[in-house]
């Protein structure tokens, strides 16, 4: 996504609160020898697969909720993927486009087996009633249907979701400059190339113009490796646990920032030891990592797209 990649180096050349350190970028490419551990999608076994349309429709509801769990503490990403994949075991029709536009919050709490309110629960049920009622607009109720018309280009399927749903217009204005982010919109298109290992529903011919996915925990593991440093204000408010606030010149710093340092992560590598890897394959690994080291402190933002 060459929008995300231009503004993202657009932020981080202007960035006040947040520096990438190019010295640490080449520690850690020389540590790893230019190559990251694999890791596999869904290497948990949390995830529906059926290796046909009803996984597309999974994947990209889950993807449509898949934002801000940290407000509670016991919540995680893991307990929506499973809610999800246990919903349509017993029922094949739960997530159909008609369900979708009418469930309330405590449905969508049963949905998941969740017993109290989920954070910034009224979002997420008004996301689901937005894809609910678009998928049934335009694309026969099937996010297959908004795949296939994507013709295997991974940027023409973030073009069509970030047009036809709102929800996923990952933007923010950074000093007068529109910046794009499109965290969810480029992990369905993951989730998708990993689920179906690149083949049907899951084949782009220009998966490596994806970027990262720029969320809590990927910054959080790049601040660790000495890649991102942060100014003594910032770090003081991510220590403590203070909110910083979603669309905040620190807020899209830190997005951008880990966008930009592993874009030229992947340079250096190509660079240095002549291997071609993907952005998806390093954000895999470090998420894999943050997710591994629960102690480590990110950044508090409330916020729908991440």
């Amino acid at each position: 996504m060459e929008a995300v990649r231009a503004s993202a180096a657009w932020v981080a050349s202007r960035s006040s609160h947040v520096t990438v350190d190019l010295q640490e970028i080449e520690k850690v490419v020389d540590q790893i020898q230019g190559d990251v551990p694999k890791v596999e999608w869904d290497y948990e076994g949390i995830h529906y697969f059926d290796n046909g349309p009803l996984t597309v429709q999974y994947l990209f509801v889950l993807d449509a909720l898949n934002f801000c769990f940290w407000p509670d503490k016991d919540l995680s990403y893991d307990h929506l993927a499973s809610g999800l994949k246990s919903a349509l075991e017993k029922d094949k029709n739960a997530l159909d486009s008609d369900r979708l536009q009418n469930y309330t919050g405590p449905q969508l709490r049963q949905l998941l087996n969740w017993p109290r309110p989920l954070p910034i629960e009224e979002e997420r049920v008004r996301l689901l009633h937005e894809v609910g009622q678009e998928l049934k607009r335009s694309f026969g109720g099937q996010a297959a249907n908004l795949v296939k018309s994507a013709g295997n280009s991974a940027a023409t399927l973030i073009e069509l979701i970030t047009r036809h749903f709102p929800g996923f217009r990952d933007h923010s204005l950074y000093k007068g400059h529109q910046v794009f982010l499109y965290k969810r919109a480029q992990i369905f298109v993951a989730d998708l190339w990993g689920a179906f290992k690149g083949q049907n529903y899951g084949e782009f011919h220009d998966i490596n113009s994806i970027t990262i996915f720029a969320d809590y925990i990927v910054p959080a593991v790049l601040r660790e490796l000495g890649v991102l440093k942060y100014g003594s204000n910032l770090s003081c408010s991510i220590d403590s646990n203070s909110e910083i606030v979603p669309g905040s010149e620190e807020e899209v710093e830190i997005r951008a920032c880990s966008i930009y340092a592993v874009e030229k992560m992947r340079d250096l590598i190509s660079k240095k030891f002549g291997k071609q890897l993907l952005s998806i394959d390093i954000d895999l690994w470090l998420w894999s990592c943050g997710v591994q080291n629960m102690a480590l402190s990110h950044h508090r933002t409330l916020s729908i797209y991440y």
